[in-house]
């Protein structure tokens, strides 16, 4: 059953719609994949904060036109599933990967993110880095090392004459 005109209007402004949302997309190959499985990797994504669509390769082509979003042609072949990272790309990296972890049927082609085309090593890279919560703890605690060897070291001296005056208490009733 053919497409209408209409209808591939429509699936074109939802494409494009997401396209704004996202901060990242990441395309895959899912040849051979059984429903199923892509349905277990949409709802891993899905926890995420993004989606995964499968794409008609005509249509997301001219999406990605219309967003300047300039990918190779061998990005758009075959079939295509694209996975959408609205809240973030690490996380959103990480659960395809994940999800697909194991399955010969899934192939990451390759990404869009921050105005630059990634690799399919680009997208395994920004799936091993840790998700935004991870690293904003990580910030957090090297800000705040300094800050608390600050006050160790103001705190020593008071901490160091406490101690000689302990000492001192100490040895006088035992001296008596």
């Amino acid at each position: 059953m053919a497409v209408t005109r209409e209808r591939k209007e429509q699936v074109l402004a939802m494409y494009s719609e997401w396209l704004k949302k996202s901060q990242a997309v990441i395309l895959v190959e899912y040849t051979g994949l059984k429903m199923k499985d892509l349905d277990n990797i949409r709802a891993k994504i899905r926890e995420t904060g993004g989606e995964f669509h499968v794409l008609k390769n005509t249509l997301a082509r001219r999406a990605f036109a219309a967003h300047n979003m300039n990918l190779p042609a061998e990005f758009l072949t075959k079939s295509t599933a694209v996975s959408f990272a609205f809240a973030d790309p690490a996380s959103t990296a990480k659960a395809l990967n994940d999800a697909t972890k194991g399955s010969e049927f899934v192939k990451v082609k390759g990404g869009f993110m921050s105005g630059q085309v990634l690799s399919a090593a680009q997208v395994k890279a920004l799936a091993d880095m840790p998700p935004l919560p991870v690293v904003r703890a990580q910030l957090l605690g090297v800000l705040q090392a300094p800050a608390g060897k600050l006050v160790r070291t103001i705190a020593e001296p008071a901490r160091g004459l406490a101690a000689v005056i302990k000492a001192f208490a100490e040895k006088a009733p035992a001296a008596a």
